[in-house]
């Protein structure tokens, strides 16, 4: 037994003697490990370099908000608003009035049911500060409202865009303020804005770029909480409506805007006055584009910008009574 153990002892101390020479002569021996050792370091040079990158972003100011483009570069909105004689007015043309100041690049064609301008008109619109063409047509009188029929009965306003319409194709016709209608080329988009309505500011940029006719919700309108397209993958596929949802364009007048130059190419596009209830805008819109080629605005017509508002009729009774008695209201004092 002491034999083998001295046997195996031996051989231990062969091997190591074997192994520690093989080390011995491997240390004369030229290394392969530099280039992993050069791959290391550079990988930790390139982690100080994005350190102090990084560093140097941090003491650097923050880079200045984009700014938006100049309004010489924007398309000008044409907002043709018929508007007539009443007791309200005044209040809702100062209410849209401020509400398009806050736009760039706006112009307000603003057109009287009247046979000439009158002094009301004439000076909220030199109050303004706004870009504007004052015009003026009368209604006839086979097209007017009679006493007591209801607003629906016959189209209204029709005589007046249609006013505005012939003056952008350059027929003129102005009474005030811009007379002289855009040159060939401009680049625009005319809106039909009626006074009784109410507009959020970003539906007038949601509708600039207009390339044919833009379209999108109006709230509080044709019984409904909303009407406008509905829209499927960046298309107008039908209209959301409960009144003769097979009109040709079912949709109000304050839910689309027509690109200038496509207006202008359309000179027999205009409004029908004899048209169906419900068709005033078919009739237009029917010259200029295919519903399939509607262009869906705010937000895939997702987002309700404008609203069918309408100021209810004020109740004269104390006033007439006063009247009666020889005590009414200063009429020179402009309401």
């Amino acid at each position: 037994m002491k034999l083998k153990l001295k046997n195996v002892f031996l051989a231990y101390f062969l091997v190591s003697i074997a192994g520690l020479l093989y080390a011995l002569v491997q240390l004369g021996q030229p290394c392969d490990c530099l280039p992993p050792l050069r791959a290391a370091a550079e990988q930790l040079r390139q982690k100080d370099l994005r350190i102090s990158e990084l560093q140097a972003d941090l003491r650097r100011p923050p880079p200045a908000p984009a700014q938006p483009p100049e309004p010489e570069a924007l398309p000008t909105i044409y907002v043709i608003t018929p508007t007539y004689a009443r007791l309200v007015q005044k209040a809702e043309l100062v209410r849209l009035s401020q509400t398009l100041s806050l736009v760039p690049r706006l112009h307000w064609l603003l057109v009287e049911d009247s046979e000439g301008p009158t002094p009301l008109v004439s000076g909220l619109l030199a109050a303004s500060g706004l870009l504007f063409t004052h015009l003026a047509v009368l209604t006839p009188k086979a097209q007017r409202l009679r006493e007591g029929e209801p607003g629906w009965v016959r189209p209204r306003g029709v005589e007046q865009r249609n006013k505005a319409l012939e003056w952008l194709r350059g027929r003129g016709g102005a009474v005030g303020g811009e007379k002289d209608p855009p040159p060939p080329g401009t680049q625009g988009v005319v809106y039909f804005a009626d006074d009784d309505n109410t507009y959020s500011r970003e539906l007038f940029e949601e509708m600039r770029w207009t390339r044919g006719v833009s379209v999108w919700p109006v709230g509080l309108v044709g019984g409904l909480r909303f009407e406008g397209p509905r829209v499927q993958d960046g298309r107008v596929v039908g209209f959301h409506t409960a009144w003769e949802p097979n009109r040709p364009f079912p949709v109000d007048m304050a839910g689309f805007a027509v690109a200038l130059p496509l207006l202008l190419a359309k000179p027999s596009a205009q409004f029908d006055a004899t048209a169906p209830r419900g068709h005033l805008e078919s009739s237009l819109l029917s010259h200029l584009v295919d519903p399939k080629d509607l262009e869906p605005r705010a937000a895939n017509c997702t987002r309700v910008l404008v609203w069918h508002t309408r100021t209810e009729k004020p109740k004269m009774k104390q006033e007439e009574q006063l009247q009666r008695q020889g005590r009414g209201s200063d009429p020179a004092i402009e309401v």
